[in-house]
């Protein structure tokens, strides 16, 4: 049965939130699934048709298609269009949100508070003065109708069929004995693998012997900070602005970190000798969160750093995702002895694979071993072998070459919209990654204030001042690469609601 759009469901676009049109949608398609008035076998209009017919972006419709598709309530058969497929019980239908979240909807240590995000002792909760702890976990918890964190890709791309392809050979291949315990380095398969893409995409040459699978960069970090602490390394030096995140996961190693500021070049490589630090965190392809590119010049005098007795920990963040510039060469493919280099799929596949690599001088690979061994025994190996076949397959490759254009078409739907609705922001760091920074130099009112604020709204960004050591302009850090681009748009709109609130 093939429902038609004119007059699908009844729908009124006007009865959806402010910014809350795609979970809006989402919500009155499944509760007529849920409540018969689509049956299993129904087939959901053309997305295109229903976009035109309540006037929407084609993107948002696809959006809550897609929602309802990794709910398993409904699956895409190409030009056979898309069908319901499962109906829950009409209990779990849910209403779309209110159109802004009430003071205090999160509990009394929540991010709002019960005096709501501008009272008068300031924003409470993880956007406080007093905030701490582990702050991005707290806000992705959070409910909200549109998500600007940064950090995360476009997780509706995730390739479905080919992985699904690939673990059916990988299990079709393997005995009994492939399910016991693996090597806590890592399966050779992978480590091949891996040794293959980075020589193809990084420029680096490398052994399979060299490479340690890792659970994402995050665990990288945490191995490091073990392994350092026990060479004698107690300093760390980090970019200033540079990722919350990866300091804390040092810090949480009982290394101290020692801000270094960044600039329109990268890392100042003055202020790191003049540190004191032994080792130094960077994320030189595409700095987080300013994006700038770590230059030429600066390269040599790092390196050089390095060779007197400095160790270089590159974290190559977002290095696959760019658009309006060349690549740029990993600093592991420079100086080897020198340079511990981590990588992850977490920003081209899913964060909740947690595969990554860590590749480290010859004098510590040893210990790092180690460390992962009495950390977990080593990653799953079935997830290994999988990621193994799609790297040396080309298919890894392919849809890598389909998230960048996707990519570069959201990031410039959110240029766009911080142009139309950010009067006075300045953005950074468009020609690569997942995310921007704007930063609005002069402001008088905190970022804190300004994401609280969005958030009360239904909009969740990362104020700068989260990733900063030092003072320094308010500013947000906006990812754009899990939303459609009318969805980015709205977000952005409602930002620019929140900014006037603040002025």
């Amino acid at each position: 049965m093939s429902v038609g759009g004119s007059d699908f469901l009844q729908l009124d676009v006007g009865q959806a939130p402010p910014g809350g049109r795609t979970e809006w949608l989402t919500a009155r398609i499944r509760a007529a699934i849920a409540d018969g008035t689509l049956p299993v076998g129904s087939r959901l209009p053309a997305g295109r048709v229903l976009a035109a017919e309540l006037g929407v972006s084609r993107g948002l419709v696809t959006e809550a298609y897609q929602r309802l598709a990794d709910a398993g309530q409904v699956i895409g058969r190409g030009r056979a269009g898309t069908t319901v497929v499962a109906a829950p019980p009409a209990t779990t239908a849910r209403r779309a949100p209110e159109p802004s979240a009430p003071a205090g909807a999160f509990g009394p240590a929540g991010l709002l508070g019960s005096a709501g995000p501008l009272g008068s002792g300031g924003p409470p909760g993880p956007f406080g003065p007093q905030a701490d702890g582990p702050l991005v976990d707290a806000l992705r918890g959070v409910p909200c109708r549109i998500d600007l964190s940064p950090g995360v890709p476009d997780l509706t791309a995730f390739p479905r069929t080919a992985w699904l392809q690939a673990e059916r050979r990988v299990l079709a291949g393997l005995t009994s004995a492939d399910f016991g315990y693996g090597n806590p380095q890592g399966t050779p398969a992978l480590r091949a693998a891996v040794a293959g893409w980075l020589a193809r995409n990084r420029g680096i040459r490398a052994d399979p012997d060299e490479v340690v699978v890792v659970a994402g960069v995050a665990q990288a970090l945490g191995l490091l900070a073990h392994v350092l602490r026990e060479d004698g390394v107690r300093r760390v030096a980090v970019e200033d602005p540079g990722s919350l995140g990866a300091r804390q996961q040092l810090e949480y190693g009982r290394l101290e970190t020692v801000p270094v500021p960044v600039d329109g070049s990268g890392l100042d490589t003055a202020a790191l000798r003049a540190s004191g630090a032994g080792a130094v965190l960077l994320t030189p392809a595409h700095q987080f969160p300013t994006g700038v590119v770590l230059d030429g010049e600066r390269r040599r005098e790092l390196l050089g750093w390095a060779a007197a007795g400095g160790l270089v920990i590159e974290d190559d963040y977002d290095a696959e995702h760019r658009y309006d510039r060349a690549p740029v060469p990993a600093l592991r493919a420079l100086l080897p002895e020198g340079v511990c280099y981590a990588g992850s799929v977490s920003k081209l596949l899913a964060p909740a694979l947690r595969l990554g690599w860590l590749l480290v001088p010859p004098r510590l690979r040893d210990a790092v071993v180690a460390a992962k061994r009495y950390a977990d025994l080593g990653n799953p190996v079935l997830a290994q072998l999988v990621l193994a076949r799609l790297m040396e397959s080309g298919e890894l490759e392919r849809h890598l070459r389909f998230v960048r254009r996707r990519h570069r078409r959201r990031r410039d739907a959110m240029l766009r919209a911080v142009d139309a609705h950010l009067p006075g922001a300045r953005v950074h760091g468009a020609a690569a990654g997942l995310h921007l920074m704007v930063t609005f130099d002069g402001a008088a009112f905190e970022d804190t204030a300004l994401a609280a604020a969005a958030l009360a709204l239904g909009v969740k960004a990362h104020p700068l001042s989260w990733h900063r050591i030092r003072p320094g302009s308010p500013g947000l850090v906006l990812g754009y690469a899990a939303g459609p681009p009318g969805e980015l748009e709205e977000g952005v709109a409602l930002l620019g609601r929140a900014l006037d609130r603040l002025r």
